[in-house]
């Protein structure tokens, strides 16, 4: 197994314009470097306007077919960098949610309705988002920026990224739930002709969001699985009532990471996972003894079964502005997203106990040679990729 980060703000942190940070960008590579956290989950695509709320800002791809070089420039410079450390990244092509554009903005452009209803009724938006899959128009914007950004050429290494070892997989979207199985093999079979060294996964949650967890990723073009745990999200841990609901949340996490362990179909990552400060203070300085218990256990859990992990999030040396609020342009880039309570799951660089909790799952990686893991296949790429290249 690897342990690994959500470091979805990787592009624009490297970014020369509004919101990059190259010395930092730097030191925090280094940072996970030295930590033993070799990849990268990354956003890929960006979308919409900047006047938009809860939104990463500034947007890869303002409109349809236009992008922000600098943005461009940064997720070329984050990748040249990466590759000097030997780190290797997922490249998240999409979202369903809205706090990076995603799907409600291509159903936007693509003329499915005026404007984007946010969230306060998940329910509802998960209805308005999955509109994408159905309308021709938002599906052909997307594979636009597919062609756009996989055929693209790092201008620090004059390497293509097809053929960039860096890059270890591409992911069709973040959480895509009420999955149309006909666009998962679609897309993920133009990415395999696209890119036929390097990975293909979904980006899917697991049980929690899928009807059949076996089929959506049945597709011959799919390469391994993906699942999520949020324990706090799903109701199962109350952070403010901890020692009753740790121990469900304990339970739960082991039995869904078990579940998941029995598909043997293809590989399989625990992408993301992740538990607040105590009392969900989102300061930087609160306590972190109930996360530490949990990472542990979840690392544990996932260990048992050989299972990659990637933890959500990394937020390193930035802090919110303000503790439990949402970011705004200028705020330092962390682990949560915009839309999300600043300090909510950011593991930061002077949280110790935690950083050496990953350091030790870290170090006792494995390349178990078997055929079920995704470890194996990894690294069965990684030798016929040195191959080609």
């Amino acid at each position: 197994m690897y342990i690994g980060t959500n470091f979805w703000y990787g592009a624009n942190l490297a970014s020369p314009g509004p919101g990059g940070n190259r010395p930092r960008l730097l030191r925090e590579l280094d940072r996970l470097h030295s930590l033993g956290v070799d990849n990268l989950r990354l956003q890929a695509g960006s979308e919409g306007p900047n006047t938009e709320p809860w939104r990463i800002i500034p947007s890869m791809q303002p409109e349809p077919g236009s992008y922000d070089e600098a943005v461009l420039d940064g997720l070329d410079f984050l990748l040249y960098e990466m590759n000097k450390r030997q780190m290797r990244a997922v490249m998240c092509l999409n979202n369903f949610w809205h706090w990076s554009g995603g799907f409600g903005q291509y159903v936007v452009w693509a003329g499915g309705a005026n404007s984007i209803p946010y969230p306060g009724d998940y329910d509802a938006y998960e209805l308005f988002s999955a509109r994408f899959y159905e309308l021709p128009r938002a599906v052909e914007l997307f594979n636009n920026h597919i062609q756009f950004i996989v055929k693209r050429t790092n201008k620090y290494n004059n390497i293509s990224y097809t053929e960039d070892p860096t890059i270890m997989s591409w992911e069709l979207a973040n959480e895509p739930r009420r999955l149309n199985l006909t666009w998962v093999n679609h897309t993920a079979c133009l990415l395999k002709q696209l890119a036929p060294k390097q990975l293909i996964t979904t980006g899917v949650e697991g049980s929690i969001s899928s009807k059949n967890f076996s089929n959506d990723h049945a597709s011959s073009c799919i390469d391994y699985a993906t699942f999520h745990l949020w324990v706090q999200n799903w109701g199962i841990y109350d952070p403010h009532n901890a020692s009753v609901t740790l121990p469900l949340a304990l339970e739960f996490a082991k039995k869904y990471i078990d579940d998941h362990a029995a598909y043997k179909d293809k590989p399989i990552v625990l992408e993301e996972f992740g538990i607040s400060r105590d009392n969900d203070n989102h300061s930087s300085t609160a306590s972190i003894t109930v996360r530490d218990q949990y990472y542990e256990a979840v690392f544990q859990f996932a260990r048992n079964h050989n299972i990659p992990v990637n933890f959500w999030a990394y937020g390193g040396e930035g802090r919110p502005r303000i503790p439990h609020a949402n970011w705004a342009q200028g705020d330092d880039f962390i682990g949560d997203p915009p839309h999300e309570p600043q300090g909510w799951y950011s593991v930061y660089d002077t949280d110790n106990s935690t950083l050496e909790i990953i350091r030790h799952f870290a170090s006792m990686t494995t390349t178990k040679s078997s055929a079920n893991t995704l470890v194996f296949s990894i690294v069965l790429h990684f030798f016929i990729f040195t191959i080609f290249l």
